[in-house]
């Protein structure tokens, strides 16, 4: 319980932010006049309305009175909102590991209903080993001393739980075959990587399809990219694109269908489950 509720704080603070920005412009007010009203900045309104930042009741209380919200219920409801939008999440005790652009995505999956990924590179960190994600982990942060590569391991592990919660999201995930071929951690990892993808797609909630090499080019040539969608019906769905320093969080409705389009068609073009946990099985039995 603890989990999902820590993980719906960011959703709430999502939801919170977009509807102090929907108060604001309904009243034309500048963003840099309602940081002046709370004496903060204008970057720290945006921030607030993409729900970056956390919110104090007393900062929220001012602009609602200068947004015009007098309303007692509807104040309550939008505080009510803010407290939930506070509470911390369980990863932010990796916070020493855990870079702050991708606290909010560990936020996010927790909270959604059903996640869609494509992978290239290697096997989706919700579906790693603790072996294979410990040699994708040193291989990604070279000068990490092993304590720190313990707690990395340790933050993707506690990750995984989400697959296996009362409330698990329905995951899709699409990998390319040579995620499945790029050796990580020798031979023995990888043959526990791959007979644990055998494994946890017989799962209900889990999904696997592999994007053979036969299949030549295809639509997933931008790169790999996941998908979230929530069951609040306020809250739009969001694309998550990782970069080495950073992510993007997409959710202009124009850009969301894009990358629906190319999921859907990754969908079609790939192995079904069953002639996908096939291929894995042949793999296995090669290694």
């Amino acid at each position: 319980m603890a989990t999902n509720e820590s993980s719906g704080s960011v959703v709430r603070r999502i939801l919170l932010g977009s509807q102090l920005r929907r108060l604001r412009e309904s009243r034309g007010i500048t963003r840099e006049a309602a940081g002046y009203s709370i004496r903060a900045s204008e970057s720290k309104i945006s921030r607030m309305e993409l729900g970056r930042v956390s919110f104090k009741a007393r900062d929220v209380e001012d602009l609602l009175t200068l947004y015009g919200v007098t309303d007692g219920a509807e104040r309550e409801a939008l505080l009510g909102l803010a407290r939930e939008a506070n509470v911390a999440g369980w990863w932010h005790s990796y916070g020493d590991v855990l870079p702050g652009w991708f606290q909010t995505y560990v936020g996010l999956e927790g909270a959604a209903s059903h996640i869609s990924v494509y992978e290239v590179q290697f096997v989706h960190g919700l579906l790693q080993t603790e072996g294979y994600a410990h040699a994708v982990v040193v291989r990604g942060n070279p000068k990490a001393d092993e304590a720190e590569i313990e707690r990395r391991v340790s933050l993707r592990m506690e990750r995984q739980k989400l697959l296996f919660s009362e409330r698990a999201p329905r995951f899709h995930a699409v990998l390319d075959e040579a995620a499945l071929h790029r050796p990580y951690g020798g031979r023995e990892v990888m043959r526990g990587q791959l007979q644990h993808l055998v494994d946890i797609s017989e799962q209900p909630n889990v999904t696997l399809q592999v994007m053979p090499f036969a299949h030549g080019g295809h639509s997933g040539e931008s790169g790999s990219f996941a998908m979230l969608r929530f069951p609040e019906s306020d809250l739009s769905d969001v694309v998550y694109l990782e970069q080495l320093t950073s992510a993007l969080y997409l959710d202009k409705g124009e850009d969301v269908a894009q990358y629906e389009r190319v999921m859907e068609q990754l969908h079609a073009e790939s192995l079904p489950p069953a002639e996908s946990r096939e291929l894995i099985g042949r793999l296995l039995q090669l290694l």
